[in-house]
């Protein structure tokens, strides 16, 4: 048992659960009992944090399903690692070394020393901003559905945007909240929050810290806060400015807003694609230059250590780098006067071409049992189930069971990672002693 396979195997023992809890009666609205496949859909889509769905979850699910829902959302979010290693520690257990190894996998975080107050760290912060999130919720939807109902809408939306899962308890998402200031502020930032990482929201904590003090002392970001903050910020400006510019004159979307309306339906629009899911506009209704930036956003994704997927923004900053150093003809690549290691150049590497690679074989299968299907609205959904974003052109529902299956294949390789599952699959490197001889060729 590696440490992959640890990890592969606690998603899909969270699922597995989280699947027969889903077909019990008593999950169900109607109180039948459910549909195996829609079943296994759902709760791999809530376990991976993804929010594609093939029945309308408000009405399709009783409370106790949609309770199910939200648990495996919160369980996806967190991770199979730090879920079961916060549990352990309330029972006082003390942790093997490769146990620490495969939670450190699980968050991308390097080092192993102080797991515990790790661990303790991660999960109070999470309620603590959950929690921001409801309050912030209950302003809005309380005059809409009365002290008792809007709690667990609040409870539900707030947990779903910070875990980046996208799934929402209205059949039309968030699209009549497209004008609310109050509605686009909170889930937007529940959003952010989730999918800049832990490391970077703590290092912003202790700044605050630093700075509200008497005793200020400088403050020195890591590189990787440093690269997380200016490359989510880049892509969250140029996705605004892209949605603006491409949806402004179309009249199933922005066109019928007035300025501010536009502006902000805009900037929900480039948020929830950094694999959240909710949508405040039609996305099937969106111009073919929407959508198309709406899957490279989406394949971007979050950044590591957080509750979102996709390639995450590091992976996008270092092989931007690397083309920019290719045209300074630099032979190493730096970032904030820091030389990018070599070993993390070819994971990044590695990482885009197995996600490429997934979504080619994924759409090809996709292609030839959907043939019905628009091939932007394949890739779409394809994209979108692999970085774990949730937003779908309205064809999940139509899926064939073997459609079905396949996304529900690739929201789970999305979530537990490309290199992590084939480290499951091959088993650990054997590492070579044998160094070969240097020789050029042709590339470009």
């Amino acid at each position: 048992m590696t440490v992959a396979r640890t990890i592969c195997l606690g998603f899909l023992g969270v699922i597995t659960i989280g699947t027969l809890l889903l077909m019990l009666p008593i999950s169900v609205a109607d109180g039948t009992w459910n549909n195996f496949v829609t079943a296994l859909f759902t709760a791999t889509s809530a376990t991976c944090v993804t929010g594609l769905i093939v029945v309308d979850t408000g009405s399709y699910y009783s409370f106790w399903g949609q309770l199910v829902i939200l648990l495996l959302i919160q369980v996806g979010g967190l991770g199979y690692m730090t879920a079961t290693t916060f549990l352990l520690l309330l029972l006082g257990r003390k942790f093997r070394v490769r146990y620490k190894v495969a939670l450190q996998e699980s968050l991308d975080s390097a080092g192993l020393s102080s797991v515990s107050q790790l661990i303790q760290s991660i999960v109070g912060m999470t309620v603590v901003i959950e929690l921001t999130g409801v309050f912030c919720l209950l302003a809005t939807f309380v005059p809409e559905f009365g002290f008792r109902e809007a709690i667990w809408q609040s409870i539900f939306h707030s947990i779903s945007a910070f875990n980046n899962a996208g799934f929402s308890l209205f059949s039309d998402s968030l699209m009549g909240y497209v004008a609310s200031p109050w509605i686009n502020f909170s889930i937007p930032v529940l959003i952010i929050l989730g999918g800049i990482g832990y490391q970077t929201i703590m290092e912003f904590f202790f700044w605050s810290i630093n700075f509200f003090s008497k005793n200020q002392k400088r403050f020195h970001y890591s590189l990787h806060v440093k690269t997380v903050a200016s490359t989510t910020l880049f892509l969250l400006i140029t996705g605004m400015l892209g949605f603006f510019a491409t949806e402004l004159y179309n009249s199933q979307t922005l066109q019928g807003l007035d300025f501010g309306e536009k502006v902000i339906a805009a900037w929900f629009q480039s948020v929830t694609t950094r694999t959240a899911g909710f949508n405040s506009i039609d996305i099937g209704q969106m111009t073919t230059a929407g959508l198309f930036l709406t899957i490279a956003l989406m394949f971007i994704g979050a950044s590591p250590g957080s509750t979102g997927g996709g390639i995450k923004t590091t992976t996008f900053r270092v092989l931007a780098n690397c083309t920019q150093s290719v045209l300074q003809g630099r032979e190493d690549v730096v970032l904030y006067q820091r030389t990018v290691p070599v070993e993390l150049i070819l994971k990044a590497i590695a990482v885009v071409v197995g996600s490429i690679t997934t979504v080619v074989l994924a759409t090809m299968i996709l292609a030839f049992s959907e043939r019905e299907l628009e091939f932007v609205q394949l890739v779409f959904e394809v994209v979108s189930a692999f970085a774990t974003v949730g937003l779908s052109m309205g064809v999940t529902a139509k899926l064939s069971m073997l459609g079905k299956l396949v996304i529900t294949a690739i929201m789970y390789i999305g979530r537990v990672g490309i290199l992590i599952l084939m480290a499951a699959i091959l088993g650990d490197p054997k590492p070579s002693s044998i160094d070969y001889p240097d020789e050029d060729l042709l590339v470009g």
